[in-house]
Parts: structure tokens; C-alpha cells; sequence
């Protein structure tokens, strides 16, 4: 079969397809809209951002991957696993992240290590015996 009997290199919506598994051609740089950098503080790749539940004034006004991010979010999650889940580039969730934080739709948790609890000398001290005497 031809390419112009399956409907040329364009599927449906007249999207441009590589071939029926492919899906359509979306460059980075047009999601983000030439964009490389987001706007705010530098997202780092463990950051854990998650939706803050506000409702944009304009849905329509998100971008597909913008709406997708938001349905993502509602857990939270690191910028590398929503590049990982989304299937985009790092950068690419940087800039999109940083549209929606500017917008109040994320936010970013803070991530606090545990804090240090107090070690009882004593066990240490029979650990320590314990592994000597092996």
C-alpha cells in the first residue's frame, strides 16, 4: 500500500505522522514556544511540584501538555519523573512547570531530609562489641 492510498504522511486532524506508530511530529521548541529557559527560580530535576487545585481563569488557554502536567500533579512528583511520565524532554517540563508555577496552578513541596534523632550510645557501644567479637 502507498502512502497516498493510507492517507499520505498526514493522520487524522492533518497532523503530520512518521508512520501509524509514530504519532504526530511536535517539536520541543514549539511547546514551549521557542522557549529554553523557565521563567522564575530553576527547576531542579528532584524539585517535587505538585497541583495546588486552583482553577485557571481560561482552560482553553493551557496547552495540551500543560493540561496533562496538571492531571500528573495530582500526586506529587519530581520534574524528572513528569519527564519521564509525560514522555518530554527535561527541558521542555522545566519551562511548562515554571508557566504553571508563575500561574499558581503548581507548587513546589520542600523536601525536609529526616531529622536527626537521638542515638542511644549504649547500642552503638554493643554493636560495636558484637561486630568485634565476629
Amino acid at each position: 500500500m502507498d502512502a497516498s492510498a493510507a492517507g499520505g504522511p498526514h493522520g487524522p486532524g492533518r497532523e503530520r505522522w512518521i508512520d501509524e506508530a509514530a504519532g504526530p511530529i511536535v517539536r520541543p521548541y514549539a511547546m514551549t514556544r521557542g522557549r529554553t529557559v523557565p521563567t522564575g527560580e530553576p527547576l531542579d530535576i528532584v524539585a517535587i511540584i505538585v497541583a495546588t487545585g486552583r482553577a485557571h481563569a481560561d482552560p482553553t488557554r493551557l496547552s495540551r501538555e500543560q493540561r496533562r502536567m496538571l492531571a500528573v500533579c495530582r500526586r506529587p512528583h519530581t520534574i524528572a519523573d513528569l519527564a519521564s511520565e509525560l514522555e518530554l524532554p527535561l527541558g521542555v517540563i522545566r519551562v511548562l512547570a515554571g508557566d504553571l508555577l508563575e500561574q499558581g496552578l503548581l507548587g513546589v513541596q520542600q523536601w525536609e531530609p529526616p531529622t536527626a534523632q537521638v542515638v542511644d550510645q549504649n547500642l552503638l557501644r554493643r554493636v560495636l562489641d558484637e561486630l568485634r567479637a565476629l
